[in-house]
């Protein structure tokens, strides 16, 4: 009977601290943000300045909407012609420094890829047999195989992420024939959460594979 009362009482605490922490670190992550801004601010502008931007290190939550402010400028400023314009030569002045060019272009590309109202990474789970023919596993679609990759490729391919548990932030690339591919109903925040959880949280039954069909049948 002790044991069940202290699991129970797990089961409800733990993703409060969970989640606490989790939001303790990115405010953690924001505030130190926040006031390498305004050190580096104070070293630029007159003296006359640095009492109000000292000023501003006291307010609470402060961090937060200046993240929250830049992001929705810097989003209305790139949304217009003339924000566009001075963001493609900003991007051609940064592909010519060494280094950073490659740094950049490379996360450049898979923001991109991601986050891109117009691209389709992310936006559709799917069942994969891995890491064996027989075992299933939930995987994310995030493209086609192109370039030299396609061309040694015999039929037609998917890109795939495939998540570990319980931290999806980790796990494997797999180029998959499409015809091994199973298309599921869910959402990507449902399998997030059945990843996650290991099989505990399943998605609801109206959101399971499509047409219920017997997942062992071949193409």
């Amino acid at each position: 009977m002790l044991k069940r009362y202290l699991l129970a009482g797990l089961l409800v605490w733990l993703p409060l601290v969970v989640t606490v922490w989790v939001l303790h670190a990115v405010w953690g992550a924001l505030d130190g943000l926040f006031l390498w801004v305004i050190g580096a601010t104070q070293a630029v502008m007159p003296a006359q300045t640095h009492a109000a931007l000292e000023a501003l290190r006291h307010i609470p939550g402060m961090s937060v909407l200046a993240v929250f402010l830049a992001l929705l400028l810097t989003g209305v400023f790139a949304a217009n012609y003339f924000g566009q314009w001075a963001l493609r030569q900003g991007g051609r002045i940064v592909q010519r420094i060494p280094i950073v060019k490659s740094i950049y272009s490379s996360v450049k590309q898979v923001s991109d890829t991601l986050f891109s109202s117009s691209g389709n990474a992310f936006r559709e789970a799917v069942l994969v047999q891995y890491p064996r023919a027989g075992s299933w596993t939930i995987a994310f679609v995030t493209g086609k195989p192109s370039g030299e990759v396609a061309a040694h490729l015999q039929a037609d391919h998917t890109s795939l992420y495939v998540p570990t548990t319980p931290n999806p932030t980790s796990g494997f690339f797999l180029m998959v024939p499409t015809a091994d591919i199973r298309p599921l109903n869910m959402s990507v925040d449902e399998a997030l959460k059945y990843i996650i959880s290991m099989g505990v949280v399943s998605p609801p039954p109206a959101a399971k594979v499509s047409g219920e069909a017997d997942p062992n049948r071949q193409g």
